[in-house]
This record gives structure tokens, C-alpha cells and sequence, in this order.
């Protein structure tokens, strides 16, 4: 390990030793967040990190996870040494996942563990003071987004690229640090049936399950098409005869299946989406399964592997791919960073889970910028997709402004 912590070489993880045993019980898991550590939690299962064992490049992660002396006497997906962390929206900037010294984990069926790999802990801080005073602000101007709009629909009609997903950022500021913590027990508690998240400061609470691997078996669950409400019926009825959206979700679903198809055995896509509900917000989602083409699971593509296939779909980027990343770059004034990127988790046995990063927000002491977007289709309206933008941020905002 370099001073920095980043395993430069396999060689680097030579030397640790993953140990891990049962717990009788695990109530929170965010009781086990270690500072800057990460949260995979959903519906109450998943794993609670702190600590650094070692820092990875992507490329390095399986060789490094399987350098590690393990004794694993749970043995069942997320219990050994796992590599975590939250993966930069562009493709092509550099990438590194962590192997937390320390992880907690909660199966669905309640059963709890602990691992550790490494040196003793730092102990959880205590919960900071909740802020009194904040002041929210939209980064970029509305203006800019009209001509971004204008711009795309534009190159949509000259044929450039089919679909673009703009961002734009929201500003929070507070008179005191906020506290990751916190603000995942508040989204927790008001988006029911989301996954949540932390990486260090970066957290939320996304419904878009980007892939999970269970030995040779995958699952993936892409959503386009948003809409706010909550009576069920009506919500459903809007988004089920909305053209822009059908659309939208058809980009996403041929896509997902398009990657899955050169390693994949079997691949299950219903014929039409279905409406499902995460708090105040309506998604089309097509849940997609199916077994990976090897036979034996360990040396089938493993969940961080799948990740990078899938990343970034048309849900986030567009499509076609190249064009609209490329349009992103253009008239985007701002850096994505791991909004919109896969976060998750990855085992030695390339068992694991990842998510699409969204509805989340960048923690900085009492700053929070926030981060929602819009895909841009033919028939798309600047001031609808604004709303979508403001229904989108919403969530995150009512964690981060408590009165």
C-alpha cells in the first residue's frame, strides 16, 4: 500500500487478513457507519462500513479482494473482504473503490455479521447539531437550462443523437455541518423502497437498482419516465399514456438488454413496464433477470464488472452513447462527479450490488450541492422538464432543510 493508501498492484494486498463472524443482531446499520465510511441499505439489509484497509483502481479490484487471506465462517454474499465505493459518472476518469477495514452486514433475513480486515478502528462520532438556518439556490440559471433544452432538441432533430439527459445543480448551505448520518435516518424514513447510500459525504436514497449478481444469476431494474403524486392510479394513468416517456423507457430497456446479451445464458425482459411508487415520486420500471453464460459463477463477470458494462445506460447519458456523453460534456457547465455513476458493493466471489446514484447529494461541511436531470427526447418541453428537475431534488431537500 502506497502512502496514500491507493494499492497500486495486486502486491499491495498482500499482508491483510479478512476475518469475519456471525452477530446475533444487527438493529442499524447506520449505527455502524464509520466516518467517511459506506452504506448499501435496503429495506434494512446490506453493509455498514468503516475505516480503510486499501484503496483500488477498478481495474485492480478482483485480484486485489483475492490477495486477501480470508476467514469467512458466514460465507454468504457481502460477508469476506469487499471493495466499495461510488464510481465517477465519466467513464473515463479515473476510478478507485475502497476495502473497508470494517463492515457490517444485515441479510434479509436478519441475519447480522461483522469483518474485519486490518487495524483497529476510529470510533463513530457522536450526531452533530441539527442547522437552524439554511439557504437554498439554484446553481444555474434558468436561462442557461432553456438554451441547453433549445440546443438539444435541436441536434435531436438533425439526427445527432435520439435522447440526451441534462443535469443541473441545487446549493444548499446551513449554519452548521451536516451530518450524513442524520440525513440518511431522515431519508430513510421518507423513501420507503429505496436503496440508500453513502460514500463518505456523498449520500441518498435511489430507486434504480443498476445490476445485482447472486453467483450466476443477474438482476437489473432500469426506470425512465418520472412523474410527481401520490394517488397511485392517477400517477399510473399519466405515465402509462405519456409518448415522451414510453419513449424514454424503451431507449433505457433496449439498451440494458443489448448489454447483457454477450454474457448472458438467459435473459427475461417483460413486454411493458410497470408504475411503481418511491416516496412522492412515480417511476415506469422493467424489472430484467436472467443467468450469466458461464457455468461456473467464478468466472462469470462479477457485479462491478456488470457495472461498468451497463454504465452509463440512456437513463442517465442518452443514447446513442457516445453522442450524448458528448453532448453532456458541451452543454453541461459543471463536472458530474459520482452523480449518476454506479455505487455499490463487490465480494471475492464478484457476488454484489450496484446502484444508480441518484436523488443524492455532496456533503462538505455545511455546504450540500445536489444534482437532478431530465432526458431530452423530440417532443420535449424546457419548462416540463425543469418541473421534472424541481420534483427530482425535492426528496433530497426535505432531508438536508428540516425546520
Amino acid at each position: 500500500m502506497s502512502e496514500h493508501g491507493v494499492v497500486a498492484s495486486t502486491a499491495g494486498a498482500h499482508g491483510l487478513r479478512a476475518v469475519t463472524r456471525a452477530l446475533d443482531t444487527v438493529d442499524d446499520l447506520l449505527d455502524a457507519l464509520g466516518p467517511d465510511g459506506f452504506v448499501w441499505s435496503e429495506q434494512g439489509a446490506g453493509i455498514a462500513t468503516g475505516g480503510v484497509a486499501a484503496r483500488v483502481p477498478v481495474a485492480r479490484v478482483t485480484e486485489a479482494l483475492a490477495a486477501i487471506v480470508t476467514d469467512d465462517e458466514v460465507d454468504r454474499p457481502g460477508t469476506g473482504p469487499v471493495a466499495v465505493g461510488a464510481l465517477p459518472f465519466d467513464r473515463d476518469a479515473d476510478a478507485v473503490l475502497t476495502i473497508p477495514a470494517r463492515i457490517v452486514g444485515r441479510g434479509a433475513d436478519g441475519a447480522g455479521w461483522i469483518t474485519h480486515i486490518g487495524p483497529p478502528l476510529e470510533s463513530v462520532p457522536a450526531l452533530r447539531p441539527r442547522a437552524s438556518r439554511y439557504a437554498v439556490q439554484a446553481v444555474e440559471a434558468r436561462e442557461w437550462w432553456e438554451q441547453a433544452v433549445a440546443t438539444a432538441l435541436t441536434e435531436i432533430r438533425t439526427g445527432r443523437y435520439d435522447k440526451v439527459v441534462l443535469a443541473r445543480e441545487v446549493l444548499v448551505e446551513a449554519d452548521t455541518p451536516f451530518d450524513p448520518r442524520a440525513v440518511l435516518r431522515r431519508l430513510r424514513s421518507q423513501q420507503p423502497g429505496c436503496i440508500l447510500y453513502a460514500d463518505g459525504g456523498f449520500v441518498g436514497a435511489t430507486p434504480e437498482l443498476l445490476v445485482r449478481r447472486t453467483g450466476s444469476r443477474f438482476e437489473s431494474r432500469p426506470m425512465a419516465g418520472t412523474a410527481p403524486g401520490s394517488a397511485a392510479a392517477e400517477v399510473a394513468a399519466r405515465l402509462s399514456a405519456s409518448g415522451k416517456d414510453a419513449r424514454e423507457h424503451r431507449f433505457v430497456v433496449d439498451a440494458v438488454r443489448a448489454a447483457f446479451a454477450p454474457v448472458a445464458d438467459t435473459i427475461a425482459v417483460p413486454d411493458a413496464p410497470v408504475v411503481e411508487h418511491f416516496g412522492s415520486l412515480a417511476h415506469l420500471v422493467t424489472p430484467i433477470g436472467g443467468s450469466l453464460a458461464a457455468g461456473d459463477s467464478a468466472d462469470a463477470p462479477s457485479a462491478l464488472d456488470l457495472a461498468r458494462l451497463l454504465h452509463p445506460s440512456p437513463a442517465v447519458g442518452g443514447t446513442p452513447t457516445d453522442a450524448a456523453l458528448h453532448a453532456i460534456r458541451r452543454l453541461e457547465p459543471f463536472d458530474r462527479g459520482p452523480y449518476a455513476g454506479p455505487v455499490g458493493w463487490v465480494d471475492a466471489r464478484g457476488d454484489g450490488a450496484f446502484a444508480v446514484a441518484l436523488r443524492g447529494a455532496q456533503l462538505d461541511g455545511t455546504r450540500a450541492l445536489l444534482r437532478a436531470g431530465a432526458g431530452i427526447v423530440a417532443g420535449s418541453d424546457p419548462d416540463s422538464e425543469w418541473a421534472e428537475t424541481v420534483a427530482k431534488f425535492e426528496p433530497m431537500l426535505r432531508a438536508l432543510v428540516v425546520p
